[in-house]
């Protein structure tokens, strides 16, 4: 923690003029030799901070250093805490509870870099959280000791037994993801941490692959390969522009939408489809909206036969 308190001296000195010993020691909850002993350690490492005692007196970086300020700008501190937040939300309570120390340290006081009273909440936590945070714990872990992960993975291939190489997490389209060598495949690939279940780090270590550029563009990793034509009701609007945007389709002489939608999962696109009932229709592909006939016919056997069950 003492990086943690020497950053946090570091950030307070850069925005404010002057402050004394025991304000740095009551905000940083640490006694005053400590602070005295941090401002040394400071100074050893080539930034000139300036003690003065008595009335008026406190500790200061030296005025020449304070004209650069490029150690941290204002926009970049914002930007260190935001996702200090944002890793706060899905992480685990001892974890978060030091995230949330650190992210008041770097807030100094009245003249804060970030507002404690902030417009914007960021909370990354689903449903998952619990085993969502696990799963990004040990997956860290295996990072920084070059480890092998193992897990069953979930996909609209069926479930699979992976063994990957991991190289980084990453929050992207609302989801967190880990991209790694997979030994699986012999490929580099992304994978959904909600989908990957029995997630263990093994003993076995790998060395760091040189990624191809083209590899690194997440983006290409879930790239959408089909592409169907429907047609909603125009009061379902607002979930085609929740899921799409409000660019992709066009409204008919009769009121309804017709999108032309780009897709990767298929069985996500007919559940998505279904779960607005008779207010959708596809047009094309067939076997789409084939398969989509099927599952109402037989959901529509199942209720009658319970139906009947419950009458007799």
């Amino acid at each position: 923690m003492k990086l943690d308190r020497m950053l946090s001296i570091i950030t307070i000195l850069l925005q404010k003029d002057k402050v004394t010993a025991p304000e740095l020691a009551e905000k940083l909850e640490v006694s005053r030799r400590t602070i005295h002993r941090d401002i040394d350690a400071i100074c050893r490492a080539g930034i000139p901070i300036i003690t003065r005692q008595g009335g008026g007196g406190g500790i200061q970086i030296a005025d020449g250093f304070r004209l650069d300020k490029s150690v941290l700008t204002v926009e970049e501190l914002q930007q260190i805490i935001t996702g200090l937040k944002s890793l706060g939300s899905v992480s685990e309570t001892s974890h978060a509870s030091q995230i949330e120390r650190l992210i008041h340290r770097l807030s100094p006081g009245g003249e804060a870099v970030v507002s404690m009273q902030e417009s914007i909440l960021i909370d990354l936590a689903s449903h998952y959280k619990g085993s969502l945070s696990e799963k990004i714990s040990l997956i860290k872990s295996a990072i920084s000791e070059s480890r092998l992960i193992s897990f069953t993975y979930y996909s609209d291939k069926g479930k699979t037994l992976r063994t990957i190489e991991p190289y980084y997490l990453a929050f992207k389209w609302s989801s967190w993801y880990v991209f790694g060598y997979c030994r699986t495949s012999n490929d580099f690939r992304l994978f959904k941490l909600n989908r990957m279940w029995h997630v263990e780090k093994l003993p076995n270590t790998y060395q760091r692959r040189e990624i191809p550029p083209e590899k690194r563009d997440l983006d290409r990793h879930l790239h959408d390969q089909h592409r169907l034509t429907l047609l909603v009701d125009k009061e379902l609007e607002y979930l085609l522009v929740d899921e799409y945007g409000p660019n992709f389709y066009e409204t008919l002489e009769d009121g309804r939408l017709r999108a032309v939608i780009s897709y990767t999962n298929r069985d996500y696109i007919v559940s998505w489809i279904m779960s607005m009932g008779e207010k959708a229709q596809v047009l094309e592909p067939e076997d789409i909206a084939q398969e989509i006939r099927e599952k109402a016919k037989k959901m529509l056997t199942r209720y009658e036969q319970d139906k009947q069950l419950s009458c007799s």
